[in-house]
Formats: C-alpha cells, sequence, structure tokens
C-alpha cells in the first residue's frame, strides 16, 4: 500500500511564488516574504548532484523569516533524489519539489525536467524514494502538460494517476506543452498556448489531489478566479518577479487575512536591516538590489528608482543607503 505524503498546511499552496532559475534565490525570497507572510516561496531548482557535492551553505541556506518556502529539486535518480531529499529536510525546509517541467537543453542532457513527462514510471519511483526519505515533510510534482508530440488530454491524466498511485498528494501544472526541439526556454514560456480548462478538468477528475495552477497567471484577481472555479492553488511566475507589490495584497485576497496590505515602500524600507547585513558579511549589495527594481512598476518615479538602483549597485561600498535614495525618487514623484 502507497504512503500518501499530505501536506499538513494546505493553506499555503492557494497562493506561491515559481521557482525561478538565476532569481528565485535567497535574497529575492526574503523580499518576497515581506510582503506577504502566508504565501509559499520556492527556491531555484538545485540539481541532485549541486546538492550531494556542491557547497550546500550557498546553494540552500536561507532565513528563518522565509517560512514557508519549498526547495525544488533536479534529478532522475530515485536514489540520489531520497538522499538530496534528507538533506533539504534537515536543513529545514517545508517541502521537497521535483521538477519535472523545466525544457532547458542543459536538464533534458541530464534526463531530468520536462524531459521526465516522457517516463511517468520514472518520476513515480523518484516520488516513492523522495516520499520515503521525507517522512512528514510532503514531496510534490511540478510538471508541465505534455512535451512535444504528447496529446495533453491523454498524458497529463495518465501521469497525475501514477502519481496519485506513487502517494504523491500534490502537483503544480503549468498549463503549456513544452517543446523540447525548436524552441528555447525562454520561448518554452510564452509559445505553447496555455490550457486551462485541462488543469481544472484533471481537478474535476482526481479529486483527491492538490493541484496547483501555474503559467501566465497575471495577477491576484485572476488567481482568485481559479481558486473560485475549484482549484486549489495557483503559482505566480514572472508577474510576481517583475511586479513584487502585487504580492503586497495576497493575505487579504487569497488567504483571507484581516491585515493591511503591504505597500511597496513599507517593503523596501524593511529591506534595509537586511541589506545592512548582508553588506557586513561581505554580499555585493547589486546581489540583492537586482531582485527589487520592479518593486514600483506602475508607478511615477519607477524608472529614476531603477536607474539609481542599476547605476549605483556595481559601486564600492554600496549599501543600504543607495536604496534609501532610490526610494527618494519614488516620493520625490508621489
Amino acid at each position: 500500500m502507497n504512503k500518501t505524503n499530505k501536506n499538513s498546511s494546505e493553506a499555503a499552496y492557494r497562493l506561491s511564488v515559481a521557482p525561478m532559475m538565476d532569481w528565485t534565490d535567497r535574497h529575492c525570497r526574503y523580499f518576497h516574504r515581506l510582503f506577504s507572510a502566508r504565501a509559499l516561496l520556492y527556491t531555484e531548482m538545485v540539481t541532485t548532484g549541486a546538492v550531494l557535492h556542491g557547497d550546500r551553505a550557498r546553494l540552500l541556506g536561507f532565513d528563518p523569516a522565509e517560512h514557508p518556502v519549498a526547495l525544488q529539486l533536479g534529478g532522475s535518480d530515485p536514489d540520489e533524489l531520497a538522499a538530496a531529499t534528507r538533506i533539504g529536510v534537515a536543513e529545514g525546509y517545508d517541502e521537497i519539489n521535483l521538477n519535472v517541467g523545466c525544457p532547458s537543453e542543459r536538464v533534458q542532457s541530464g534526463c531530468f525536467g520536462a524531459a521526465l513527462m516522457r517516463e511517468p514510471g520514472l518520476v513515480a519511483d523518484c516520488a516513492r524514494a523522495m516520499i520515503e526519505a521525507a517522512g512528514p515533510v510532503p514531496v510534490t510534482i511540478k510538471c508541465r502538460i505534455g512535451v512535444d508530440d504528447q496529446d495533453p488530454e491523454t498524458v497529463l491524466p495518465e501521469f497525475l494517476a501514477r502519481m496519485a498511485g506513487a502517494g504523491v498528494a500534490t502537483v503544480i501544472v503549468h498549463a503549456r506543452k513544452a517543446w523540447l526541439q525548436g524552441l528555447s526556454p525562454k520561448e518554452n514560456r510564452d509559445i505553447p498556448p496555455l490550457d486551462y480548462g485541462l488543469v481544472h478538468r484533471m481537478k474535476a477528475r482526481f479529486p483527491e489531489l492538490t493541484i496547483v495552477l501555474n503559467g501566465g497567471v497575471p495577477d491576484l484577481a485572476t488567481a482568485a478566479e481559479h481558486l473560485a472555479a475549484g482549484l486549489d492553488g495557483v503559482m505566480l511566475g514572472r508577474a510576481a518577479y517583475h511586479g513584487p507589490a502585487l504580492l503586497g495584497a495576497a493575505d487579504r485576497l487569497i488567504f483571507g487575512a484581516r491585515t493591511p496590505d503591504v505597500p511597496a515602500e513599507a517593503a523596501v524600507r524593511a529591506m534595509l536591516p537586511y541589506i545592512e547585513a548582508e553588506c557586513a558579511r561581505g554580499t555585493p549589495v547589486n546581489q540583492i538590489t537586482r531582485h527589487m527594481l520592479g518593486a514600483f512598476a506602475g508607478r511615477p518615479g519607477a524608472r529614476a528608482w531603477r536607474r539609481v538602483l542599476s547605476e549605483g549597485a556595481h559601486r564600492p561600498g554600496a549599501g543600504p543607503e543607495l536604496v534609501e535614495a532610490a526610494l527618494g525618487r519614488i516620493s520625490e514623484a508621489a
């Protein structure tokens, strides 16, 4: 009998910020957490080889303020994934996620990511091994609706059935195919058409699964519509990264919290002690401020904000005073 790996805090799945390579590092996640206390945050994908043999402090370290936070793993060997899962659990992550959606050539050559949509049996074996290693910590899968010439109407339900049979309780579905030949990773985020209807049909077909929708969701209002239509959660990607201030209303609009929304100014000011502490440890300020460029997207002064940060962040000795100076441009434009 398969063990079912149920998440003890499913409410967090109502809204999450997607794992995004080169973007959702620990500095980005800390900034996003200042906008929303409840949204689930994800690391960038980390390969099993990196977890097992790399600099774990650099790759896996995170601030306790980031909770709830999930570790996304890339791999296809059940034993290696189990070992990496144990490490992730020991590091304190609230969830371990397996990437079955990334379409990059590097991922394909390693036989993981979206290429695994062709091998649901192997993914099920990986999931079982991870679940056994994770103990009470939930193991989840993030997938596409299919790859290349696969028929999503056939492939996705078969895939979900395999995952449920392996004990997986939560699947995040990026509602696009991945074309492993002919499209770049960037093109794979835009060109294949979205099929939200299929994901909604999968929730009706697999009511026991927690199903989270990912792909092209632009704002909280749209996320709320998907939730109202029956999905368990929505994962925002580029919309949250390029305009993180939208997360400031998430706790109220998505989670029903009776707390005031967090304006961008408040989140930026709350970042200043963090920036000061990180700079004191030797972290270049540009590694932090690059994730803050979109904080005032669409508002007067946003261009000046970005310019001050972009031009000043690489200067020797730059620190929190640079962010304060950029914030002054927002105040001037108000």
